[in-house]
């Protein structure tokens, strides 16, 4: 038995999973109970310890390359740079990346890799076949960090820095991104299918599936400010200007113009996600949902005579706010079940596992 100092819980040992199968010795009868019950009790704080310690070292940092890879941010923020000025889209496809990737199995990178013949990745999932993009900028971001620090920084990492600095290349705030994390070597595509919610999501299916990221409601209203840029494709939203109500008019026809009514038939036009400032990262998009004017059906669900009605509100009227809401959202979304310490690996092509 422990004197005084309790072995640990399962809980308490976060990572340290393996020294779960250690338990606290029981001491004999006699005069040896109280020595045996002290060294109970040292053993049982030294566990303690090194799982404290353990866990510590698992946790992921600003500064993580600090030492290892101090050009890693730099690398990082050039390629975006380039390939936002090239084509300003990217920007928001760089982001959809970042969120698409930690919606499946956490912030992995695990949505990088490619199928092959006796592998089946997340491209090919529905939220993601034909969608996704960017692909190549982000191996474009990964040739140049290898390139000064071999070996050392992750595609899941590359990933993340690279939503940020799309974020502030269209105009967006700033933040000290969270890195440390490590590649996968599994993907998930029912994960995908499944986990990532879809443009005919209600307001109830979408508070739900960012509950089950760890995401609250605010998280949620804050992190779809991302559809402040970029663009959608047709088949994504053409039941929304065809078939509801709670959308205006004059919108509606608007996109009707570019977006036929019936299915096969430009599925892939795209219209912006923001009206007014598809390119520029700020509260327009807010603006545009209190005005009945939010493209897809699940955007206009944030204000719709809902509990997130309030907040919309808010964000229109303070653009500042949801920049700190957002932030504070893209933050918490990154700390979505990371691959630390040995878990996983440090991929040399983001496509393939090593």
């Amino acid at each position: 038995m422990c004197y005084k100092y309790p072995c640990p819980s399962k809980r308490a040992q976060g990572n340290t999973r393996t020294l779960y199968s250690l338990h606290c010795t029981r001491a004999h009868t006699g005069a040896s109970s109280m020595a045996a019950g002290m060294n109970a009790s040292a053993l049982c704080f030294v566990l303690l310890v090194v799982m404290a310690a353990g866990g510590a070292s698992a946790q992921l940092s600003t500064g993580f390359y600090s030492s290892s890879c101090p050009g890693a941010l730099g690398a990082v923020a050039s390629v975006v740079q380039s390939a936002v000025a090239k084509e300003p889209r990217m920007g928001a496809s760089i982001l959809r990346l970042f969120f698409h990737d930690c919606f499946v199995q956490g912030c992995d990178g695990s949505l990088l890799l490619d199928d092959t013949a006796s592998f089946q990745g997340e491209k090919t999932a529905m939220p993601n076949n034909g969608s996704v993009r960017g692909f190549e900028v982000i191996d474009a971001i990964k040739v140049a960090v290898e390139n000064i620090c071999p070996g050392v920084v992750s595609c899941a990492d590359v990933l993340a820095i690279a939503a940020r600095d799309s974020v502030v290349a269209l105009g967006g705030p700033n933040w000290a991104v969270k890195v440390g994390r490590r590649d996968s070597t599994t993907a998930s595509f029912s994960g995908a299918n499944n986990n990532i919610p879809p443009p005919t999501s209600g307001l109830a299916n979408l508070t739900s599936l960012f509950a089950a990221q760890g995401l609250s409601q605010k998280d949620m209203v804050a992190l779809s400010g991302s559809h402040t840029i970029g663009q959608a494709r047709c088949t994504n939203f053409r039941a929304h200007i065809y078939n509801e109500t709670d959308i205006d008019s004059g919108f509606a026809g608007t996109r009707q113009s570019g977006c036929p009514p019936n299915s096969g038939s430009g599925d892939n036009n795209l219209a912006p996600l923001d009206l007014q400032t598809p390119t520029a990262f700020e509260n327009n998009y807010y603006k545009n949902l209190v005005a009945k004017k939010g493209l897809l059906h699940s955007d206009q669900e944030l204000f719709n005579g809902g509990a997130t009605d309030p907040l919309v509100q808010y964000y229109v009227s303070s653009q500042s706010a949801f920049f700190a809401d957002f932030v504070a959202g893209m933050i918490k979304m990154g700390d979505i079940s990371p691959l630390t310490g040995n878990n996983g690996e440090i991929r040399k092509n983001c496509r393939k596992s090593n």
